[in-house]
């Protein structure tokens, strides 16, 4: 069946996500523009991964838990794992090598935990928004090592991109797609490096206002988490 997507969302928690994105609020933005299928990826973290999970449930949608991780190079990768669970275990390895920088909330936002009742659980004092010290060669294994996947986000941007960084697509990384915006280029699909790698696109939400109405879709066999995160690592060709 055909199902539409949203794979690369951001909370509160996120310090460039706005107060309005808590996991409840979002989830329900989410099932009002027709998704069937969303992942919070909240920048360097999944803190807020189990309460959105929840919400989204509770409105009908299937979500993933996930992140939008920072690596070394400056280099913005999504990892999206089957459960919470496993998403906090990818989260606590990250956090522990993240630098000890203070979060500054006058200038970057403030970093909020919520429930999925839209009730405040506390604030995160570390700066989330910053580089890890981890490598971008590492994130595939790190993101198997706890059941998910990973691919590289907005390659087409010119900060914080796998083409803005590197200059050029490396296979040898082992990332099975990559994820462009909206306003891609289209010359960029017709890029020499990028022959045969499979693109797909997700709206990068920091407010409400920016989730999108259903627009990409996949075909599954059956809406589960197991079967998104097969169809994101398989050749299979991603629907319109």
């Amino acid at each position: 069946m055909k199902y539409y997507y949203d794979l690369h969302l951001h909370s509160c928690l996120s310090p460039c996500g706005s107060e309005d994105m808590t996991p409840a609020d979002l989830a329900a933005m989410c099932a009002l523009a027709g998704l069937d299928i969303v992942a919070l990826t909240d920048h360097n973290t999944c803190g807020n991964c189990a309460a959105f999970c929840r919400a989204a449930e509770a409105r009908g949608l299937l979500a993933l838990a996930g992140m939008e991780l920072c690596t070394a190079e400056e280099i913005h990768v999504i990892c999206l794992f089957p459960d919470p669970a496993r998403a906090e275990e990818f989260g606590r390895m990250v956090y522990d090598r993240l630098p000890p920088i203070a979060n500054r909330p006058e200038i970057f936002g403030r970093q909020l935990y919520m429930d999925d009742g839209d009730g405040v659980l506390g604030e995160e004092p570390r700066f989330l928004g910053g580089a890890s010290p981890i490598s971008l060669a590492e994130v595939p294994g790190l993101a198997a090592s706890c059941g998910g996947t990973a691919f590289p986000a907005h390659i087409d941007r010119p900060s914080f991109s796998l083409l803005g960084v590197l200059g050029l697509w490396e296979p040898s990384l082992g990332f099975p797609l990559a994820e462009v915006s909206r306003r891609c280029p289209p010359e960029l699909r017709t890029r020499p490096d990028l022959a045969g790698v499979r693109l797909i696109t997700n709206s990068d939400a920091h407010y409400l206002e920016q989730v999108w109405e259903a627009e990409h879709a996949m075909e599954l066999p059956q809406r589960t988490p197991e079967a998104v995160l097969d169809w994101l690592r398989g050749p299979h060709p991603p629907s319109a």
